[in-house]
This record gives C-alpha cells, sequence and structure tokens, in this order.
C-alpha cells in the first residue's frame, strides 16, 4: 500500500511538472516555427520511452531478475560455484550487450538525423534548426535504455521509489536547462534539456540499484521478488545468468507474449508521427497547436484510465481462477464508469476551451491567435476521447489472457490507416483541426472494432447493453456541453469561466443519467430488471393467506420471512387495470400485485 501510494504521488508531481515544462515552452517560443521543429525532434525520445521504459524493456528484463532473485533466495544449485550470484550474472551479461546496441542505435540517428527529419516532417519551415534539436534528443536513445534497465531490475527487487520518480527528474532537466540556456540557445536549450533530463533518470536510480546488487549478495540476505519460489512456467527454467537474450527454452515463448504488446504500443504511437507528417506542410505553428491541445484534452483521459489500470491485475487474477462471468462484469462495470468520468472531462474541455487554453499558455509568446488555433483543434480532438478511453480499457481486456492476442494491434493498425487516409484529406480542407478530426475517427474506429471482438475472446463482454450504455451516456455528454458552454460564455475571467462549464457539466451531466427513463446499467445508478407477466415463469402469489392454514403454520411462516403489511392493509389496495399487466420482479414486495 505504502509503494502504490508513492508511486501514484510521483506520478502526480511527474505530470503536473510535465505541464509546467509545457507552459514555459508555450511562454518563451509560443507555437511557432522554433516550436515546430523542437516537436519533430522530440518525437524520438517520444518513441524511445515507449519501447525503453514503458513496454519492452519491462516485459523482458522484470521476468528476468524475478527468475536470478528466486535462484538466489534458493542457494546454489549442485555443481555451480557457491559465490556465483545470479543477479549480478544477471547483470553481466546483458548490460554490455545492452550499452553496445543502444549506443549504436542512437550514434545512427545523430549522424542520420537530417534524413531522419526529412521523413518524419518534410515540409518543415527551419529543417536546419530541426536537425539541430534531433542530434540532441537522439542521445536520450542510451539514457532512456539505461534507465529502464534500472527501473526493472529496481522493481524486481520490489524498489519503487527511485523508478517512480523518473520523470519527475526527466522534467525537472529539461525545465532547468531551458530557463538557463533559452538566451543564447533558443528553442536548442529545451532540447539539451531533453538530453539532461535522460542522463537524471539514469542518475537517480543508480545508487538504489548499486545498493540492491551489493546488499544482498549472499542467499541469506537475498528475498525473492515474489511471495514464493517461482518454479512454473518458461521464466523459471534455464540458467539465469543466460538471460532472455541467450536463446534458451523459454525466451522465443516470452518473446511471442511481449511481442503483440509492444506492436500495439509503437502502432498507437505512430499515430504522433502522422499527425507532425501531415502538419509539417501546413502554415508554422500547426503542429504545435495540435501538441498543446493534444496535451490538454488527454487530461480527462488520464484520470478515467487510472481505474482501469487498478482493475487490470483484479481481471488477469479472475481469468486464471477461471471465472469468466466475474470478469465480465467487473470489465463492464469499469468500461461505464470511466465512460461517465472521461465524457464529464471531455464535455468540459468542449465547453470552456478558449478558457482553458487562455488560463492555462496564453502569456509570453503564446498570444490570443494561438489561444483560438488551440482551442479549435482541442475541441475536435476531445470527439477522440471516448475512443481513447475504450481503447486503453478494452486492451488490457485482451491482454490478460494466458496467449499471445495479436487482434488488439491489427485493430490498431485499422484505426491508424483511417487516420491517416482521413487526415490527408482534412488537412488539405480544414487544417490542423482536419487532422484532429482524422484522430478522433481513427481511435473510435479501433474502439468499436476492439469492443466488437472482445465476445469472442477471453472477457465475453456483452456489446449490444455496453454499447447502448455507452450511447445513452454519450447524449447526456452532449447536453451537459450545450449547457455549460451556455453558461461559462459570458464569464469574462478563464478561471470562473472554468469552473462554471466543470460545475454546470458535472450537474447536468449526472441529472440527465438520473433521471432518464433508460438509463445505463451503470454501478452507481442501478435499476431494477422487470418482466411482464406472459413473461414471467411463476404465478403471482396470492395477497390473502388461505383460511385453511392452520396458525401454527401462518406463524412459522411469519418467523422464516422479513415483516410484511397485514392482510387487511393489503386487501384494501387497489388492483391494476386488466389491460396493464402488472410487472413481477423479485425485488418487489408483496402487495404490489393484484387483488385477486
Amino acid at each position: 500500500m505504502r509503494a502504490a501510494f508513492v508511486t501514484a504521488a510521483l506520478t502526480a508531481v511527474g505530470a503536473v511538472l510535465g505541464l509546467l515544462r509545457d507552459q514555459i515552452l508555450a511562454r518563451y517560443f509560443g507555437a511557432g516555427a522554433e516550436t515546430d521543429a523542437f516537436l519533430v525532434a522530440w518525437t524520438v525520445p517520444e518513441f524511445a520511452s515507449t519501447l525503453l521504459i514503458e513496454d519492452a524493456m519491462a516485459l523482458i528484463l522484470v521476468p528476468a531478475f524475478a527468475r536470478a532473485l528466486a535462484r538466489r533466495g534458493a542457494g546454489a544449485e549442485p555443481g555451480e560455484t557457491p559465490l556465483a550470484d545470479p543477479v549480478r550474472a544477471l547483470v553481466r551479461h546483458t548490460m554490455p550487450r545492452l550499452v553496445v546496441t543502444v549506443a549504436a542505435v542512437a550514434a545512427l540517428l545523430v549522424a542520420g538525423a537530417p534524413e531522419l527529419v526529412d521523413l518524419l516532417a518534410p515540409g518543415l519551415p527551419d529543417p536546419a534548426l530541426a536537425v539541430d534539436c534531433t542530434r540532441l534528443t537522439a542521445t536520450c536513445v542510451l539514457s532512456f535504455a539505461l534507465a529502464g534497465y534500472c527501473s526493472a531490475a529496481l522493481r524486481a527487487h520490489g524498489s519503487f521509489l527511485a523508478p517512480a520518480a523518473i520523470y519527475v527528474a526527466y522534467n525537472v532537466g529539461i525545465i532547468g536547462t531551458t530557463l538557463v540556456l533559452r538566451e543564447p540557445f533558443g528553442v536548442r536549450a529545451a532540447a539539451a534539456g531533453v538530453a539532461a533530463g535522460a542522463v537524471l533518470m539514469v542518475l537517480i536510480q543508480a545508487p538504489s540499484l548499486v545498493r540492491e546488487l551489493r546488499g544482498r549478495s549472499t542467499p541469506s540476505a537475498s528475498r525473492p521478488a515474489t511471495d514464493g519460489p517461482v518454479t512454473d512456467g518458461p521464466v523459471a527454467d534455464g540458467p539465469v545468468a543466460d538471460g532472455p537474450v541467450a536463446g534458451d527454452g523459454g525466451t522465443l515463448l516470452a518473446l511471442g507474449m511481449i511481442a503483440p504488446v509492444v506492436v500495439f504500443a509503437l502502432t498507437r504511437q505512430s499515430q504522433t508521427l502522422i499527425e507532425r507528417f501531415l502538419a509539417s506542410p501546413l502554415p508554422a505553428g500547426a503542429i504545435s497547436h495540435l501538441n498543446y491541445a493534444q496535451k490538454v484534452a488527454q487530461m480527462p483521459m488520464t484520470v478515467s484510465l487510472i481505474l482501469c489500470t487498478v482493475s487490470f491485475p483484479v481481471v488477469a487474477r479472475t481469468l486464471a481462477a477461471g471465472d469468466t462471468e466475474a470478469a465480465r462484469r467487473r470489465v463492464e462495470r469499469d468500461l461505464l464508469l470511466a465512460a461517465v468520468a472521461v465524457l464529464v472531462g471531455a464535455s468540459t474541455v468542449i465547453a470552456a476551451a478558449p478558457q482553458i487554453v487562455e488560463l492555462l499558455f496564453q502569456r509570453g509568446a503564446f498570444d490570443a491567435a494561438d489561444t483560438a488555433a488551440t482551442a479549435g483543434v482541442m475541441r475536435v480532438y476531445t470527439l477522440g476521447l471516448l475512443g481513447q478511453t475504450m481503447v486503453g480499457a478494452l486492451v488490457r481486456c485482451y491482454f490478460s489472457a494466458a496467449r499471445p492476442l495479436w487482434y488488439p494491434a491489427a485493430a490498431m493498425g485499422c484505426g491508424l490507416s483511417a487516420t491517416a487516409v482521413a487526415g490527408a484529406a482534412g488537412a488539405q480542407l480544414w487544417g490542423a483541426a482536419g487532422i484532429a478530426g482524422a484522430n478522433a475517427l481513427g481511435i473510435t474506429v479501433t474502439a468499436v472494432m476492439l469492443l466488437c471482438g472482445a465476445r469472442r475472446q477471453a472477457v465475453p463482454i456483452d456489446v449490444r447493453r455496453l454499447g447502448e450504455g455507452l450511447l445513452r451516456l454519450a447524449t447526456a455528454g452532449a447536453w451537459a456541453t450545450g449547457a455549460g458552454w451556455l453558461c461559462a460564455r459570458p464569464v469574462t475571467p478563464p478561471l470562473l469561466a472554468t469552473a462554471v462549464a466543470a460545475l454546470v457539466v458535472t450537474g447536468v451531466f449526472l441529472l440527465f443519467v438520473a433521471c432518464a427513463a433508460t438509463a445505463p446499467g451503470i454501478p452507481l445508478l442501478p435499476r431494477p430488471r422487470s418482466r411482464s407477466r406472459a413473461e414471467s415463469p411463476r404465478k403471482p402469489r396470492s395477497l390473502s393467506p388461505p383460511r385453511s392454514r392452520s396458525r401454527a403454520a401462518r406463524g412459522s411462516r411469519t418467523a422464516r420471512t422479513s415483516p410484511r403489511r397485514t392482510p387487511h392493509a393489503r386487501a384494501r389496495r387497489a388492483a391494476p387495470p386488466a389491460a396493464d399487466p402488472a410487472p413481477v420482479d423479485r425485488d418487489v414486495p408483496l402487495g404490489r400485485g393484484p387483488v385477486r
């Protein structure tokens, strides 16, 4: 519990610092050609973090270190040197290979920066500036690989404080370097800050990793990363020193399990590539407007996905136990609750988009024209937030299964294709807003495909029922958006206007859902199920007890059941018309049926 609290707190601090970083970039560099060049160069660390920190590195190395820790706790095997430490052997075997390989990749990116910029953004107004920034940010590939390696090793050891603080250090490095070097170097200072922040990510974890490796070198001082010795599955077989790169029997199976996750993550991240590629020929500032709008619009989605992230291990354990019905109920409940959270946030963003952008960014080089352009793009982006949330939640159901699933990656590929085709046409007609609309369309296509395919996967979701519930929630969101916009429009101060929009949207949304005659079955707002008399297999129970029943029988029956109204009170109730059969429901108390 303490580790979860510390991790959540540091994650929140990192998110706040990320917003502060974006505000500093907007204040000093605005939304023009310089910022566009920096954002094109920032594509390299965005992809590197997905591959080297968040997904592939952790999925490969955490099981390897867990296996090494289990063998360290079990002691030396027969014929093995007693002083050999499996964890240190794993580090000696994998760290040099990783450093050499990733350093070569980073050097290639630095040398090929001009070609990379031409590939990512062929119509950029200032490609030379983008090349300089790309050469600076490309160095973070090596730093990210080392940071991801340290994070995986520390988490396997049960140490979560330093890995949770890496994005705090990263953003501190960017902010500090930008503030110190912005005068002589301009936006290149922000690119240098990316490189400095990546180095800080390694430095903040290195002392903790060294202490873990030195302090637990003997079996008596060690503890496995799991609750018991790891003896099942491919992770527990084979020599630990060989690790995941030596080609042992479990390596191919582990890579086969990881590959669908990595491909899905990279495909989803490729949406950013398409956006910047299509926006590069547009007037200067289009890439910046897309970036700022996306950062703000995705805040409600981040909040809504916390619930799904917490429930992911629960769904996995339920499926492992074979209880698919409980997993289905949990997933459907979480999807509806996540939809409520994201739709309330999205409605607020649409209703008060100009005021939100003005409150966060309009200062310094970021002027009123940038505010208007960013607000317009942000409103279009927000149309895809429900799809973004559904994709982030549903993909956890697919990856909770015990076998590799390529369907999410295929669905994401179809959505990416829709984004590319619609974005090419939208950019010509509506500029940056058309690209944002294509993004919303593509992610919605992916969400629909994942939702329709979920019934055939490990969690058999009731697609029709869930779709009806989402449609009703979206209707409530539309009404709440209109009410929030009307109430926030006459308010001048941006902070007050945002607060008014948030309060009105929340109130109207909840009121609409609570009062709707066909409200969806949300756990917080349940509705009783009813059936007609013709559909009921049981005949309604008579209101008056038979006269032939003895007093003792009536007394024992009364003792076994809950208190009821007296027969005289029930007899005075009027029967409903014969044309309207009374509903029969097991939750309805006696006395609701017709008097016979």
